[in-house]
């Protein structure tokens, strides 16, 4: 088994994967059924999990993303059922997801714009004591995900609208206590890894030229929903430190306007008060 694992490491790494070690690890557990921590007990793999394993190891040399292969992508506790047409959920927005639900108290009514495979969505419905979270999402192949994903949490409402539509959600304005969104705000042209760029949906990466065609509309929907004293939280591209801030900032209806950093110390999400 240690010598698959270095092999297979070693192919990914020639690839260009980012991290070869740790997907040769996750595509290993999974072919074997167990967790990634028991490889370290398991000498021997029999011929056929070898040559499934060996298949995917080629798969993911080809830029497959790993989640894909899985056919799960892990968010805080949870394991989400993702795939092609849905955006594979990051790491880095789990920070967004927690900052709302320290924010989110008992009985709260939270929004998810933007919501994909339902990652912010479901960790908010799971890690609080939310009554009511609403997950807003217009792609038909990312709602198959997210109504899959979402089954399991009765507090979860799945809305099949475009977040730039107006009046969205008018029922709820002024009675929203966090609205969370993790737009599309990469700026149209910008490079992207072949994972992103052959597999994620593109509706679900860009934002337009400057990156910014679906915040802004979104500041003004959270201006709206939100009940005074409520709070906002959207995620923005690491060129987007001054630009979401200000936008908050020039609605006029926000207080408490702030920048957060992400793992690495980049720019990832601003958060506002409503006044």
């Amino acid at each position: 088994m240690a010598a698959a694992l270095t092999g297979a490491a070693a192919r990914l790494a020639e690839a260009g994967v980012e991290s070869p070690r740790v997907d040769a690890e996750l595509l290993a557990a999974h072919v074997l059924g167990i967790g990634r921590g028991r490889l370290l007990l398991v000498d021997t793999i029999r011929a056929a999990e070898l040559h499934r394993f060996e298949e995917l190891v080629a798969r993911r040399a080809a830029r497959i993303p790993v989640q894909h292969l899985l056919g799960t992508a892990a968010f805080r506790h949870l394991e989400l059922a993702v795939g092609e047409g849905v955006f594979v959920p990051r790491p880095e927005t789990e920070l967004l997801a927690g900052w709302g639900i320290e924010h989110t108290a008992p009985g709260a009514t939270v929004v998810d714009l933007c919501s994909g495979s339902g990652a912010v969505a479901l960790s908010v419905a799971d890690e609080s004591r939310a009554a009511r979270v609403v997950a807003v999402e217009r792609s038909p192949a990312a709602l198959a995900f997210l109504r899959r994903n979402a089954a399991a949490f009765p507090a979860v409402e799945v809305v099949e609208a475009d977040v730039t539509a107006p009046g969205l959600l008018r029922e709820l304005y002024g009675q929203v206590d966090v609205v969370l969104c993790n737009p599309p705000y990469v700026p149209d042209g910008t490079a992207v890894p072949p994972e992103v760029a052959e597999h994620d949906p593109a509706e679900a990466v860009f934002g337009g030229a400057d990156g910014l065609s679906v915040i802004r509309p979104v500041v003004a929907l959270a201006a709206a929903l939100l009940r005074p004293g409520g709070v906002v939280g959207v995620e923005h591209d690491d060129v987007h430190a001054a630009a979401v801030p200000a936008l908050l900032t020039a609605d006029g209806r926000f207080t408490g306007v702030a920048g957060h950093p992400d793992l690495a110390g980049r720019p990832r999400f601003a958060t506002a008060r409503r006044a």
